[in-house]
């Protein structure tokens, strides 16, 4: 079978809609070429020290690429995708170069080639991400282990704002809490709250590709008995709903959209995750959460991203 490799130059702001652009168009994964990458620091002991070509990255911004299936719809899709992409702007996300380049891979390469870029991450103080077809030997007795297969959904849980998102788990997820998680994807934010012993964990996406990843990753990590996975937008419908932690790594426009929900859903001293925020977008949103009676407790920086950890008053 041929695949067709479609190529966008682009920004770090981008990646996150981008990818999910992606998703949506069919992609059953993305690669993402950022030359941080190449003066990121890492730590040997989690396997993760190896080789990056230069060659491989650009000068400026970042790339996205993912495969699609060489067939008659594949024109169309690509012109949908670049269409999409440019509607990113309406929303003042910046799409820098915006160059979308296509060419030809045959599958035995593209199953093989994409692999390179995954290895073990160890992301916080417990929890390591690894990919399922690597072999990982855990360093610490209390270390967590999320395994997941980048082929099933967007991203391999090492974003930024995934990073942050479980970080932020750590700190408010307490043993027997109730948790939804808002935009699920990978589902691996609902993998980390169920093994912080989160008692019961909603699973929410709007897309049913994710919502079958997600399904199968929580399935591989053998958290079924406490993981719920719907399809669902945000938390419309929800009026029983009630979380001790609500966590969402979405773009802050949309988590504008349902602060009123989140505050109706989280109890008293509850916390609401937010994730996926800009620098620039960081006091609107705190000030939304505000106004519907979160008070910040915590805004953790990444990168060009922000993490909000906002406790109910």
């Amino acid at each position: 079978m041929k695949w067709s490799e479609i190529s966008i130059h682009t920004t770090n702001e981008a990646v996150e809609p981008i990818s999910n652009i992606l998703h949506e168009a069919g992609a059953s994964g993305v690669v993402i070429e950022d030359p941080f990458e190449l003066t990121k620091e890492r730590e040997d002991q989690f396997g993760e020290i190896y080789q990056l070509n230069p060659n491989d990255y650009p000068e400026e911004g970042v790339i996205v690429k993912a495969y699609l299936p060489v067939n008659s719809f594949l024109g169309e899709t690509v012109e949908a995708i670049k269409e999409s992409i440019n509607n990113l702007i309406i929303y003042n996300i910046d799409v820098g170069i915006n160059k979308v380049t296509i060419s030809e891979v045959h599958e035995e390469e593209w199953a093989t080639a994409w692999k390179k870029y995954y290895h073990p991450v160890k992301i916080s103080e417990r929890f390591t991400i690894v990919p399922t077809w690597e072999e990982y030997s855990p360093v610490n007795s209390d270390e967590l282990i999320i395994e997941l297969d980048p082929g099933m959904a967007f991203g391999t849980g090492t974003h930024p704002t995934t990073v942050m998102c479980i970080q932020a788990l750590e700190r408010t997820v307490k043993a027997g809490d109730k948790v939804i998680d808002v935009g699920t994807g990978s589902g691996v934010l609902s993998i980390a709250a169920a093994m912080l012993e989160a008692e019961q964990i909603r699973a929410y996406d709007l897309d049913e590709v994710a919502v079958r990843s997600a399904r199968l990753n929580i399935k591989l990590n053998k958290v079924s008995e406490v993981v719920t996975v719907a399809q669902n937008n945000l938390l419309d419908g929800g009026e029983d709903l009630s979380a001790d932690v609500v966590v969402a790594n979405i773009l802050a426009e949309v988590i504008l959209r349902f602060t009123e929900d989140v505050a109706r859903v989280v109890k008293p001293e509850g916390y609401f995750i937010a994730s996926g925020i800009i620098q620039p977008k960081k006091d609107q949103v705190k000030e939304a959460l505000i106004q519907v009676g979160f008070e910040i407790e915590e805004s953790i920086l990444m990168e060009d991203w922000v993490a909000l950890i906002a406790k109910k008053k």
